[in-house]
């Protein structure tokens, strides 16, 4: 089986540091993590997960609040994303975005825009043989992923500025310069116009993906959905009805975000 992915997985992974790791990327990405969802997520049981939780707390990476909760610890390299209801959403979203992927039969998936980047918040991936691998945990730049651009577009200008234009942007892949930044701009306009954002071979050569906002019941972006590809196969599903396909499954999302 032929897969695209963000990282090419080991070939000999080592089982238990992969569980820690895929730990610390859930404290990282929901800020509060109970332990049978830690061992739900990882399909271990609750002992196991209490043994790796129990070493990261060790290490300063995870602590214990009043309620026996895990939090990311001081030794976090990466501050967690601190959005209320993060396993809330993923929670709603996930049937109708399981239904999006098998509609389109591609890579699904659901992030949220921490400053300046994105992090990916789960994967449903597609079943064709040559597919988009696993993002879950990932972090990209926001001004290049899609559901990112699509949930830059929705900030105000002001906003942008202090993200993208102050003295203390993050430099490297964060950065826009001083040339692109009308493009981008005007990037955002269109963005606005059509409801979507495209990435188009900007995070990883020979991948594509459309993304969209999404929004909770106080109208206000709390999150993204993107469709990604293998750049060949996007014309033909752009052509098909992704976007109209795409914008009926986050409707359906953001009703059930309003019925919570």
């Amino acid at each position: 089986m032929q897969n695209v992915p963000l990282r090419a997985k080991p070939a000999y992974p080592i089982e238990a540091v992969d569980n820690a790791l895929h730990l610390l990327q859930l404290l990282r990405d929901s800020g509060t993590l109970r332990l049978k969802d830690a061992a739900a997520e990882l399909h271990v049981a609750p002992s196991t997960a209490h043994r790796l939780l129990a070493m990261l707390v060790y290490r300063g990476f995870a602590v214990q609040d009043d309620s026996r909760g895990y939090l990311a610890g001081p030794a976090m390299g990466v501050a967690p994303a601190g959005l209320a209801g993060t396993q809330l959403l993923r929670s709603l979203a996930q049937t109708p975005l399981e239904l999006l992927s098998r509609r389109v039969n591609e890579s699904v998936n659901l992030m949220v825009r921490v400053g300046t980047k994105v992090r990916f918040l789960s994967t449903i991936e597609s079943t064709n043989a040559l597919r988009v691998g696993d993002r879950q945990g990932a972090v990209l730049p926001a001004h290049r992923a899609s559901g990112g651009k699509a949930m830059l577009a929705e900030l105000d200008p002001h906003l942008l500025e202090q993200l993208f234009r102050n003295p203390n942007a993050e430099p490297g892949d964060d950065s826009i310069s001083d040339e692109e930044y009308p493009s981008f701009l005007r990037e955002l306009d269109g963005i606005r116009s059509t409801g979507f954002a495209a990435n188009l071979q900007q995070t990883e050569d020979g991948i594509n993906a459309i993304g969209m906002a999404l929004h909770g019941p106080d109208g206000l972006v709390t999150a993204a959905i993107s469709v990604a590809m293998p750049a060949a196969r996007f014309r033909p599903l752009f052509d098909g009805g992704l976007v109209a396909t795409m914008h009926a499954t986050r409707l359906q999302i953001e009703e059930q975000l309003a019925s919570r």
